[in-house]
This record gives C-alpha cells, sequence and structure tokens, in this order.
C-alpha cells in the first residue's frame, strides 16, 4: 500500500490496441498501491483482451458500451467521471485522440471523458506513422492546451514489424506519470529537494575503480518518495542501474569531486539537501594513466582524502546565511548511534538517518533497511524492518514539519 494511492479512485479507459494487455499490469499496480480503480473498455478493446482480465485485478467490475443501456445507464458515465481522481486512457489510439480533441462522446469512454473534471491522462498507442501525422499532433496540441497529460508514446518495435515512435510507454512509466498527477498539491509542493544516492568511483586506473557496495536504492526511494508529496526533485547520482523516477531531474556524476561540484550547483534555490549517496572518503593521490599490468608486480596505490561534501555545504550555508534543510546518513557497522550522533553534531544537520550495515537485512544490496532516525536535538527514534520506499516515506514525511518550523 502506498500512500498516496490510498483512497482514490482512478479510472482506467482501453481503446483497440495490442498494447492493451499492458493495462491489466498497469490496474493490477494501482490496485496493489491501495487505490480503487475502475475499467472501461471500447467494443475494439473487447477484440484484444476482456473485462473479465481487469476484473480479474481490480476486484472490481469492468464497463462496456452495453453497460449505458442498462437500467442504470443514463447515468452511468456521470457517476464514473464525478467519483474519479484521474482518468487515464492507456492505451489510447489515434481514433480516441480524435474524438477527445474534438468533443466526439459516441461511446462510454468518451462520454465519461466529457463528464470528467478531474486530471486526464492519455497514452498513446499506434503503429507506422501515425503518430507524427499531421492530424494526430494537431490534435494532441489541442489536448495539451486543454491540460491533458499525455505520456509517451515512444520508439521501438511496433506490432506491424516496424520501428518507430509510437509505442506505448511501459506500465511502470505510466504508473509514474499517474504519481505525478496525483502528488501535484501535496504538502511539499513548492519546495525543492536535492537527493544525492548510489556508491561514487575513484579510478585506479582506466579499468579499475575504488568504490562501495552501495545499489542507490535507497536514495532513489528518497526521490520518488518527495515526488510523491508533490516536490521538486532533483537526484544527483554515481553510477547505478536504477530507473529514474518520473519528474526527477537526474545528475549523473561518477567521483566524490564530481558529486560536490554537482551539489554545490544545485543547492542555492533548493529548500532540502538529503544526503543518502555512499560518497567514499578515499581515493588514488595519482590515478595510473594507463591499466596496470600484473607482470610490474603488485602496485603500490598511495591514497588521499576525498572532499567532505557535507561539511562545504555547512560552509555555504554560513556564508550565504542559507535555510537549507539538511539531512545525513550514516551508514555504520560498530558504535551506530554514538557515530551518527557525532556526525550530526559535527555537520550540525537537522536529522541523520542510521543505518547498521553489518546486518543481513538491511543496508546495501537488499531492498529492506532498518534505520534510526536521529533529530537535531539528539533525540533517536528507531524504525522497524521496512522496504526501501516505506523508510524512505517515513523520511520524507518527518521534513514537512522541518520546512514548517522554518518557514515560520
Amino acid at each position: 500500500m502506498n500512500p498516496l494511492f490510498e483512497g482514490k479512485r482512478i479510472l482506467v479507459g482501453i481503446t483497440g490496441s495490442i498494447a492493451a494487455y499492458k493495462a491489466v499490469y498497469l490496474a493490477s499496480s494501482l490496485t496493489k498501491a491501495g487505490a480503487e480503480v475502475d475499467v472501461i473498455l471500447t467494443k475494439a478493446a473487447q477484440e484484444f483482451i476482456k473485462p473479465l482480465a481487469f476484473q480479474s485485478v481490480t476486484g472490481r467490475r469492468s464497463y462496456v458500451d452495453q453497460d449505458l443501456w442498462s437500467s442504470q445507464g443514463y447515468v452511468l458515465h456521470i457517476g464514473l467521471a464525478k467519483a474519479a481522481d484521474i482518468y487515464v486512457i492507456a492505451p489510447i489510439t489515434a481514433n480516441t485522440i480524435a474524438k477527445f480533441a474534438h468533443g466526439f462522446g459516441d461511446n462510454l469512454l468518451t462520454l465519461t471523458a466529457l463528464a470528467a473534471n478531474c486530471s486526464l491522462l492519455i497514452a498513446p498507442a499506434m503503429d507506422g506513422g501515425m503518430y507524427l501525422h499531421p492530424a494526430n499532433q494537431q490534435n494532441l496540441e489541442i489536448l495539451r492546451e486543454r491540460g491533458t497529460i499525455v505520456a509517451g508514446p515512444t520508439e521501438g518495435h511496433l506490432a506491424s514489424g516496424l520501428s518507430g515512435v509510437g509505442r506505448m510507454l511501459e506500465p511502470e512509466e505510466i504508473l509514474g506519470y499517474i504519481r505525478q498527477t496525483l502528488a501535484k498539491d501535496g504538502p511539499l509542493s513548492g519546495k525543492k529537494v536535492i537527493i544525492t544516492a548510489g556508491g561514487t568511483q575513484e579510478r585506479i586506473d582506466p579499468v579499475r575503480v575504488i568504490t562501495n557496495r552501495s545499489s542507490g536504492k535507497q536514495g532513489f526511494a528518497l526521490a520518488q518518495a518527495a515526488l510523491d508529496l508533490g516536490a521538486e526533485v532533483g537526484l544527483i547520482t554515481a553510477p547505478v542501474h536504477l530507473n529514474t523516477p518520473t519528474g526527477a531531474k537526474r545528475i549523473n556524476v561518477e567521483t566524490a569531486q564530481e558529486m560536490l561540484e554537482a551539489v554545490i550547483n544545485s543547492i542555492p534555490n533548493a529548500d532540502v539537501l538529503i544526503m543518502a549517496a555512499a560518497v567514499a572518503d578515499f581515493r588514488p593521490k595519482s590515478p595510473a594513466q594507463e591499466k596496470i599490468k600484473k607482470l610490474n608486480g603488485i602496485p603500490t596505490i598511495q591514497l588521499e582524502t576525498t572532499p567532505d561534501i557535507l561539511n562545504t555545504v555547512v560552509e555555504l550555508k554560513r556564508e550565504n546565511k542559507w535555510s537549507l534543510i539538511t539531512v545525513g546518513f550514516a551508514a555504520e557497522s560498530q558504535r551506530l548511534l554514538e557515530n551518527a550522533r557525532h556526525k550530526l553534531e559535527t555537520k550540525t544537520l537537522d536529522m541523520i538517518v542510521a543505518n547498521d550495515i553489518s546486518v543481513k537485512d538491511s543496508g546495501f544490496n537488499v531492498d529492506t533497511n532498518r534505520v534510526t532516525i536521529i533529530n537535531a536535538d539528539g533525540t533517536a527514534e528507531p524504525l522497524p524492518l521496512l522496504r526501501k520506499d516505506q523508510v524512505a516515506f517515513e523520511i520524507i514525511k518527518r521534513i514537512s514539519p522541518l520546512l514548517s518550523n522554518r518557514d515560520t
């Protein structure tokens, strides 16, 4: 369950495209997240997939055109439209895009769109050159001007065997657009949050690096949680194999120095900085210009310290009198709270998150974390073992009061 989706009614429309099968996964994901999902299928959509598929994953009935003529059909489209927090049509064909643009209401799906006052999000799916056809582009522009959110399409292999722009976004990407739309008026709306993630890499030679076991999962989860509460998010990340949360502005870096420079450039207009990255403490003093060969014997690598990003941020805050909320992380294998409190005090943080990396189910390369949140006054709040997305939400929701106190 995700707090963003709890109590939300999401209406999903399906039109006649082979991509309709992907909508089952989307409806399932929305339901698992805690939303109540109603589905409308056009007559053409039923040629590709049956209503029962959606009823099976949502636990709710699906609607088709014949339902308009039932005993309550004369108000069905009104009821569906008024109850929805967002109306998502995925996939939507060029034909239905044209109907939306010109106000046609010739089936349950289009009638409901005409009656809806909620946000409208469409995910186009079409073959060949249909997407780029001037008529389709003009219709999409009309819808954008009215406030419709157009998610995709992307370029790729199409059902005809051709390749081009017209492939519907994957359900995970559409879900990101839905999250962004639902969060637009969240408690962090209008706030800019900068988050660092992943483990930095320091070059030994052109092939080898000094790095750590950080997967970046907790930092990326924090970015998603901040987006879910309405924040504008900048995500500064070391090399990781993770998808960027929809709406986050990603900056890729490799070294501690590059991360420092990215942070310095990002924080002047920011409200919050969360340093979740595992930044290397040491780097080779003189990286080799060529690959070090085993034949030359065991090399001696002299190390030097990397720049301390939080210390630099503290100095900049003091010099510029910034009211930046600063949150740090302390990944420790011994004296967890003692070391975390020391870091909290020496770097004058507003909050620090301590996690014991010696525990198998917490920390690096797992999907769960067991952390203790320590506030500026030193009080500690241990959290139970949670998924990293749950940990992220618990951290982010505690930032809103800090911002409120700052702004009063």
